[in-house]
Parts: structure tokens; C-alpha cells; sequence
């Protein structure tokens, strides 16, 4: 063979091994790409706010009257400082006890106010007519009697306060005659009045009490005119039933002595002050308020709250009054608070000689609801009776 043939076969095997390799190559599979790494998770959405629960209040009189809506304000604004930004509340001072209470009322609901608290007893009526057409919102109305699904009634045993004056004015009275400057002649006022003089005649069994009725709740020029007039009639210490400092300030302007009511006016007539019967609504606001966030609020129930929750007090008792009556007051509070001591405990008659109450028979809540007469002590008649 020569070189020329042997070069030919050497390169048709070359080309041949050439020919196999690029078949081999075209016959291999082809790899996969790398997977591309999983997505992460979305993150999930923020849960949406609430918003917050509007709530509104119609006051009777003007916050600064330094009495009964002063403390009901006080209320609303621990209702703000224990919820925070989970409420919103707002309130319409000197709202009438007529029919402008109902378009007031009416307007808090059209507002967006989803619990409205109404202050004082003729809103009663106007809330419940309000209450009727609006049965998304819930109504509470203060020292009523009448309730609903979405309507409920408070109230503070405000003669508990009242009781409790009354001791450390029979003590601390000279003439032994006492004046009262009545508001509305209403259960709830004259149930104040007779208890006042209760608590005077377990210390001095002689007191007798004078009442003048300006019927309203706030007019100073009138409660000023009444409380002149029990002073002028012989009263040195007066009560009241009324919400401003008026019946203290004319006392201390006159000489004779006098207590704050619902609030602490101490620094309304600070010579005249012998201690203040006052009201704290935060725990029930706060419970109240808690219980319509949480879901669990109901109507139809009726609440009456007193020295025993927290609710009623006397406070800032005057330096002169005698070590012995201020034991028996926390004697008192102490009692009410444990349940062992009653107020209205027989006998008591009314001031004809009618029995109210047979001896060791303790008042009912009904009976104090429906008090219309004076007890003993008390001169004249309740207006209307």
C-alpha cells in the first residue's frame, strides 16, 4: 500500500470519528435550567383600624356649674383617658327640659353617636321617643325609670350623700332649724330632703328642716333668693338639691353654713363649707362604655349606684366639725359599704303621723322610687301633692 492510500484511510477514519461524536452530541438530552428561587410570602395586610365609638352627652346645665353636670363631665372625661383613641366623645351643655331635649338627642344620633347618655330626668320621655326610631344607637338616661331593647336607666344614691350631710348638720346647727333649697319636687329630690333630715335627727331628735322649691335645676339668682329667704326664717345650715354654689355662697356672704352638692365646693364659700356630698360617674361611664365596646352592653336594665360601688361620697368635712361626728360618718360609709347599716330603717312616719316604714322594716328600692311625702321633722307639703 502506498503512502498516498494509507493517508486516504487514516483521514476517512479521522471524518468517521468526527461523524460519531457530532451524532452522540445531538443525542444527549438537554438539562433543566436551574429552578429561579421561590417567591417569599407576601406579607400579610395590616388588620384595619376600628373606628372609634362615638359617644355623645346632653348635659341639663353648663359644665362649669361646678355641681351636678360639672361632675358628670368629670365622668366623660375618664371615659377619654381609660379608652383613648378607641372613643370620641362629645357634649351639648344647657340642653332644656322640653322639646328641644328631643331634637338635641335626635341630632347626636344623626351624628353618628352610637351610645348617647342623657343627664337629668326630663330628658326621659325625649330619649325614649328618640330611642324608638333609632334602634342602632344605645340610649342611657340618668335617675329615670323608664328603658327599652336599646335604652337603660342610671342613676346615684345621691340620699346617701345626703344622709350623711344631714348628721353633721344636726350637730353642727344652733338654732336646730334647718333650710333646704329644693330643685324639681320630683321621688328623687324629696327622697334627698327627708334623708338630709334623717341623718340630722340621729344627732339632734328636735331638728326641724325649712324647704324652699325654686323648681329648676340651675338658676343661681333663684336659688340665691331661696337660700336668703331660709336664712331670713331662722335656718343657720342649708342643703340643697340644686346645682350651683349659689345656696354656699349666699351663706357664706350671710354668715351661716352650708354644703357643696354633687361636686366638692369647697372654694365657693370656704367659711361656709361644712363638707360636700359629691358624685363620681367614671366607674359607671367607664363600665358602661367598656361594655358597648366589648359587645355586651343591654338595655331594659336599670342601675342605681351608691357609697358601696364607689359612686357617692362627702368630702372635704370642715376643720370644726367635732372628731366624734366625723368617726360617725366613716361609721356610716362603712356601713353602707358592707350592707349593715340602712338608711331608711323603720319606724318612720311622715310629718302627718302616718307610718312609712314599721319599726325594723328596711325600704325597698320600689318605696324610695315612689317617695311623694315629708318624713317627720320636715314642715309643709310636697308641691303637687
Amino acid at each position: 500500500m502506498t503512502d498516498l492510500q494509507k493517508r486516504s484511510l487514516l483521514k476517512l477514519a479521522a471524518l468517521s470519528a468526527v461523524a460519531a461524536a457530532a451524532l452522540v452530541g445531538c443525542g444527549k438530552k438537554e438539562e433543566a435550567a436551574p429552578a429561579a428561587p421561590a417567591a417569599a410570602p407576601a406579607a400579610s395586610a395590616p388588620a384595619a383600624k376600628a373606628e372609634p365609638l362615638k359617644i355623645a352627652f346632653a348635659y341639663v346645665g353648663p359644665v362649669g356649674d361646678g355641681g351636678w353636670t360639672y361632675a358628670h363631665d368629670n365622668g366623660r372625661k375618664a371615659v377619654q383617658k381609660e379608652f383613648g383613641d378607641r372613643v370620641v366623645t362629645s357634649f351639648v351643655e344647657k340642653v332644656p327640659e322640653s322639646a328641644d331635649a328631643e331634637r338635641v338627642i335626635r341630632d347626636m344620633a344623626a351624628q353618628g353617636n352610637k351610645l348617647i347618655f342623657g343627664t337629668t330626668f326630663g330628658y326621659m320621655e325625649p330619649m325614649l321617643k328618640v330611642a324608638g326610631d333609632t334602634k342602632d344607637v344605645k340610649f342611657e338616661h340618668a335617675t329615670g325609670y323608664k328603658q327599652a331593647d336599646n335604652m337603660r336607666t342610671y342613676d346615684s344614691r345621691t340620699y346617701e350623700g345626703a344622709y350623711m350631710a344631714g348628721v353633721i348638720a344636726g350637730k353642727m346647727s344652733k338654732t336646730g332649724t334647718l333650710g333646704v333649697v329644693g330643685s324639681v319636687p320630683i321621688p328623687e329630690v324629696v327622697r334627698n330632703i327627708n334623708s338630709f333630715t334623717l341623718g340630722a335627727q340621729s344627732v339632734n331628735p328636735k331638728v326641724k328642716t325649712k324647704v324652699v322649691w325654686v323648681n329648676e335645676w340651675f338658676n343661681p339668682p333663684k336659688e340665691t333668693e331661696a337660700a336668703t329667704a331660709l336664712i331670713n326664717g331662722g335656718a343657720d345650715v342649708l342643703f340643697q338639691n340644686t346645682d350651683s354654689s349659689a345656696v354656699l355662697q349666699t351663706a357664706e356672704k350671710m354668715g351661716k353654713r352650708a354644703f357643696g352638692w354633687d361636686s366638692d365646693m369647697t372654694a365657693y364659700g370656704p367659711k361656709a363649707h361644712l363638707a360636700s356630698a359629691v358624685i363620681n360617674w367614671g366607674p359607671y361611664y367607664i363600665k358602661s362604655v367598656g361594655e358597648a365596646l366589648d359587645g355586651k352592653w343591654t338595655g331594659n336594665t336599670a342601675s342605681w349606684w351608691g357609697v358601696k360601688e364607689g359612686a357617692i361620697d362627702i368630702v372635704s368635712i370642715a376643720a370644726d366639725v367635732p372628731d366624734e361626728t366625723k368617726k360617725r360618718i366613716d361609721e356610716v360609709k362603712a356601713g353602707l359599704k358592707d350592707g349593715s347599716f340602712s338608711i331608711w330603717k323603720g319606724p318612720i312616719t311622715d310629718n302627718t303621723g302616718k307610718e312609712l316604714l314599721a319599726k325594723d322594716v328596711v325600704a325597698d328600692d320600689k318605696f324610695l322610687g315612689g317617695l311623694k311625702t315629708y318624713v317627720k321633722g320636715v314642715e309643709g307639703k310636697v308641691p303637687g301633692n
